[in-house]
C-alpha cells in the first residue's frame, strides 16, 4: 500500500514537472515569435516611411519636371534631357533596392546567391568589418518560404551581434550540407573578451535562436573559442 502510494507520488510529481517544461517552454515560444513579429514589422514600418518620404517625393519631382516643359516645345534640349535620364535611374535604383530588401534578389532561384547579394551591403557600408564568405557553387532547391527565413535570420544576427563603434572584426559566413541538414554557420572573431560576452549574451540572441528552430524545425547551437563565437543554424533540406 505504502509503496503503490510512493508511485502515485512520484508519477503526479513527474506530471507536474512534465507541465511546467511545456509551459515555459510555450511562454519561451511565444516571447521569441512576439520579437520576430515586432522587428519585422518595425523593418516594414521603416520601409513604407522610405517610400512615402522619398521614392514618392522623387517621382513627384519627376512628374514636375516634365510638367513644367513647354508644351510648344518639341525637342529637349541636351541637359533637359540628361536631367530627366539622372532623376529616371535614381528612381529606377531605388525601386530595385527596395524590391531586394522586400524579397531578396536570386531567393527563389539560389540561397548562396541571395546570402552574397544580402553580405555586399554590410561589406560597403561597414569597411572596418572583414567578411570571409564561403558558398557552395550550386544548392539543392528548397521552398523561398525556409530561405527567406534563413536569410532573415542571418541579418538579424549581423544586426544583434555587431557593435554600432567602428571596431574592426572578422566574420567568417558558410553555407554547408550536411547530410540531408543545411548548415549556415557565422563565426565572429571580437577584438577582446569582453566585447564577445557582452554580444554574446544579449537575450535577443536567445528569441532569434527560438524562432529559427520554431518556424524551420531545425536547431541551433554556438561553439566559444578566446575571444570568437559561432552561431550554427540547421534545418531540413530536400533529399533528391
Amino acid at each position: 500500500m505504502v509503496c503503490l502510494l510512493c508511485m502515485q507520488i512520484i508519477l503526479v510529481v513527474v506530471c507536474i514537472m512534465i507541465f511546467i517544461w511545456f509551459v515555459r517552454s510555450y511562454y519561451r515560444t511565444q516571447h521569441a515569435l512576439q520579437w520576430w513579429s515586432c522587428r519585422q514589422s518595425l523593418k516594414l514600418f521603416l520601409e513604407a516611411e522610405i517610400i512615402r518620404d522619398n521614392l514618392l517625393q522623387e517621382f513627384f519631382t519627376i512628374r514636375r519636371s516634365l510638367e513644367l516643359l513647354p508644351v510648344e516645345n518639341q525637342g529637349l534640349s541636351f541637359s533637359q534631357t540628361q536631367e530627366c535620364l539622372t532623376k529616371t535611374n535614381s528612381f529606377h535604383l531605388s525601386l530595385a533596392q527596395l524590391s531586394d530588401r522586400l524579397f531578396p534578389a536570386y531567393l527563389q532561384d539560389s540561397l548562396p546567391l541571395a546570402i552574397e547579394s544580402t553580405i555586399e551591403p554590410w561589406v560597403h557600408s561597414h569597411p572596418h568589418l572583414y567578411f570571409d564568405i564561403e558558398m557552395p557553387k550550386s544548392w539543392r532547391h528548397e521552398s523561398a518560404e525556409t530561405s527567406l527565413i534563413v536569410l532573415r535570420t542571418l541579418e538579424e544576427l549581423l544586426e544583434i551581434t555587431l557593435p554600432e563603434v567602428l571596431t574592426e572584426l572578422s566574420i567568417y559566413i558558410s553555407l554547408k550540407q550536411v547530410e540531408n541538414l543545411g548548415q549556415l554557420m557565422v563565426k565572429i572573431t571580437y577584438p577582446d573578451v569582453s566585447a564577445l560576452t557582452f554580444s554574446s549574451n544579449l537575450p535577443e540572441l536567445s528569441y532569434l535562436c527560438e524562432t529559427f528552430r520554431f518556424l524551420t524545425s531545425g536547431k541551433t547551437f554556438r561553439q566559444s573559442n578566446s575571444n570568437s563565437v559561432a552561431w550554427y543554424f540547421c534545418w531540413s533540406v530536400p533529399v533528391l
